[in-house]
């Protein structure tokens, strides 16, 4: 059984002096994480940094930050439908044949009644198996063979199954025969759509001759009119479709399905994750999926809404996308410099941001919330610092979870985890975690717990968080170099420099090893390789071609030799070394990748919205949209798409300029560090130039 630590024993002199240089490092950080702690110090447009830029507020309201996920094929993803349309249930058929039944026999006597009854099983009894009709006959022999018909025909007599050789692979045409035989047979018929686009006919489940159906066929659902599974064709291991959602996680949704549906997490895929304070589109996939259970999740879910399903032979995985497409307000704009017309600073930041681009850097959001940078933690797990690691998550700081602060106490004066736990809230996994694990360890003789001790509860932290740590210091680095970079040779390709080699045939077959992946842009098995003289002096390669590696154990650094040294440097002061980048633990050995250091945003494009009311909505988001459509379908008017809303402008009241943002950026980049570009400001948390605000 695990000894807690004595909530009233003294520290020790080495506890003390962990306690000391904690208690430094937390200090140093007290006031927030600043862009210049995680190396990000340069604008491509210099000029402008001082004046000449703007600032305003962003996300007030969570339409204030749409994002669309792209494809892979290039195609933004939107919201076309809320889900299938699963018309009415066989019970609510049946009901209502009941009602009718019971209006028609009311005010009946007895015998009148059982006369009615008579009549109809008789008229039931003596109905011919179908009816087929010339005009059905004539069109049916359009798509099939008379030979097939016979088939088909003779299966009222046999109770047995034909299959056609006919293959129809148009999907209207498939529809269009589902229909007709449902129409021509009244019902009496089910036909399913095999793999190979043959039709498979055989009577009806409710037929006076029933018949074994093909396991297959039972996981199809197949309408009145033989359409099946809603007109999504035939039932695939896969189901796809789009997740729209309002001031949700990506992962809070993704739970909430594995609940409702009671399936295993790892049954639900997606391409990336998508910030929480904003609306959202983005695609998902479930293995095993029926469509109309998924679809039915619409009714309890808050704050989203599922659509566009397709059944798929794959999953969706992680980074299985091209990008984002954004659509940022930015309220209440103003110029860093009052006598500047925002008009003019608006357009020329524009133009400079289309025309240049901006520094790729590792965005504010990738260090974390909290006083002490993710960043910092990386360096602790890198030097295989278990304690120290532990200290910092569980330390007090000025900035954290507000619940979590009366827990840091606890253990910042005890050192119990016991004690600790109990006012520690679950949703902070990594310290409830550690406490966990803890509170299970034996203490030593000094009263303190082993390396080993403390390691154990940094392994029992979930996997994706405790390797962020470390992802975290080498986003850290490359941001450091990047600067360093763009300070020492600008925009102009120099010897040295790096580019992406093109892959053999052999590394584009491993790419789909299977291993852990962030949501980040990390090719597997991505090569790059050093620019020549001869390279730089032929023109093929701009800066836009240049690449700055992550620090690991299997990248190239530049061969220039003095850009190289900004990686000894840097992590030097940390203690660490880049060319040693191999440890014990497998998950903190890091490999390194490759990332562009400066990148061009594409389909960008930007509109100036007066309005006076502070939490106006100013555009539209899918859902809106897609709403708006319908209406206009409905009441047989033109719609016309409109993002933006023509704001009403109040008599008496100031009247503010917003800017929106249209904007493309590939999978891993940051549209804070695009929009850092274009407004000249500072993305600081507690920056006064980019405020973030909540709703009131």
């Amino acid at each position: 059984m695990a000894t807690p630590i004595s909530h009233k024993r003294s520290l020790t002199t080495d506890q003390e002096d962990s306690s000391k240089k904690v208690k430094l490092e937390v200090d140093r950080k007290s006031k927030g994480i600043q862009e210049v702690d995680v190396g990000i110090t340069k604008y491509l447009n210099d000029s402008n940094s001082g004046s000449g830029g703007f600032f305003g507020t962003i996300k007030q309201r969570y339409s204030d930050f749409l994002v669309n996920e792209i494809d892979t094929n290039g195609k933004v993803v939107h919201l076309t439908d809320e889900g299938i349309d699963m018309g009415k249930s066989k019970k609510e058929r049946n009901l209502e044949k009941r009602q009718s039944e019971r209006a028609e026999l009311q005010n009946k006597t007895p015998e009148e009644v059982e006369q009615i009854k008579d009549l109809k099983k008789a008229e039931e009894e003596n109905k011919p198996k179908y009816e087929l009709s010339e005009e059905n006959k004539t069109k049916l022999l359009e798509l099939i063979t008379a030979e097939e018909l016979a088939q088909i025909e003779e299966l009222f007599s046999t109770g047995n199954n034909m299959e056609t050789k006919t293959t129809f692979p148009e999907k209207q045409t498939r529809g269009k025969l589902h229909q007709l035989l449902r129409e021509g047979f009244q019902g009496k018929l089910d036909s399913l759509t095999s793999p190979e686009n043959t039709f498979r006919v055989a009577l009806a489940k409710n037929s006076s001759n029933p018949r074994r159906r093909n396991p297959q066929e039972s996981i199809n659902h197949v309408d009145e009119n033989g359409v099946v599974n809603y007109g999504l064709g035939a039932f695939k291991n896969y189901l796809h479709f789009t997740v729209y959602k309002e001031n949700r996680e990506t992962m809070e949704i993704a739970s909430t399905i594995s609940k409702f549906l009671r399936i295993p997490s790892k049954s639900i895929r997606y391409g990336g994750t998508k910030d929480r304070r904003g609306v959202t589109c983005q695609r998902f996939s479930i293995q095993k999926g029926k469509v109309a259970r998924v679809s039915s999740l619409n009714k309890g879910l808050k704050g989203s809404v599922l659509g566009g399903f397709t059944y798929e032979d794959k999953p969706l995985s992680l980074g299985e996308l091209e990008g984002n497409e954004f659509v940022i307000t930015i309220r209440d704009a103003k110029t860093l410099n009052e006598s500047d017309k925002l008009e003019e600073v608006v357009e020329q930041c524009f133009e400079s941001l289309q025309g240049k681009g901006y520094i790729n850097y590792y965005g504010m959001q990738r260090f974390g919330t909290f006083s002490i940078s993710t960043h910092v933690l990386g360096i602790k797990i890198l030097q295989e610092d278990w304690k120290g690691t532990v200290e910092l998550i569980l330390s007090e700081q000025d900035i954290v979870t507000p619940d979590s602060i009366e827990a840091r106490r606890v253990w910042a004066e005890t050192h119990d985890p016991s004690l600790t736990i109990r006012k520690m809230p679950r949703r902070c996994t990594a310290e409830h975690s550690i406490l966990s694990t803890l509170e299970r360890e034996k203490v030593n003789e000094d009263g303190d717990y082993s390396s080993n001790s403390y390691f154990k509860s940094i392994m029992a932290i979930p996997r994706n968080l405790r390797i962020m740590y470390a992802h975290a210091y080498q986003s850290y680095v490359w941001n450091q170099v990047t600067s360093k970079r763009i300070e020492m040779f600008g925009l102009e390709v120099q010897v040295g420099d790096l580019v992406i080699a093109e892959k053999t045939e052999e590394e584009s077959n491993l790419d789909d090893v299977d291993d852990f992946q962030e949501d980040i842009a990390v090719d597997k098995f991505v090569r790059a390789k050093a620019l020549t003289k001869e390279d730089v002096e032929s023109g093929k390669y701009s800066i836009y071609d240049i690449v700055l590696p992550m620090p690991g154990f299997d990248i190239l650094y530049p061969t220039n030799e003095e850009l190289s040294q900004v990686y000894v440097d840097v992590m030097k002061k940390d203690g660490l070394d880049p060319h040693n980048m191999a440890r014990k633990v497998r998950e903190f050995s890091l490999a390194g990748s490759y990332r562009k250091i400066v990148c061009k945003p594409e389909s960008l494009s930007y509109e100036l919205v007066k309005y006076t009311d502070d939490f106006q909505p100013l555009v539209r988001t899918d859902l809106e949209l897609l709403r708006m459509k319908k209406e206009a379908e409905s009441k047989g008017e033109e719609y016309v798409e409109k993002r933006t809303i023509d704001a009403v402008i109040e008599e008496g009241k100031p009247e503010k300029t917003a800017v929106v943002l249209k904007i493309q950026l590939g999978v891993s980049s940051y549209a804070t560090m695009a929009l850092r570009e274009f407004m000249k400001a500072d993305t600081s948390r507690l920056s006064d130039n980019l405020n973030v605000r909540e709703d009131k």
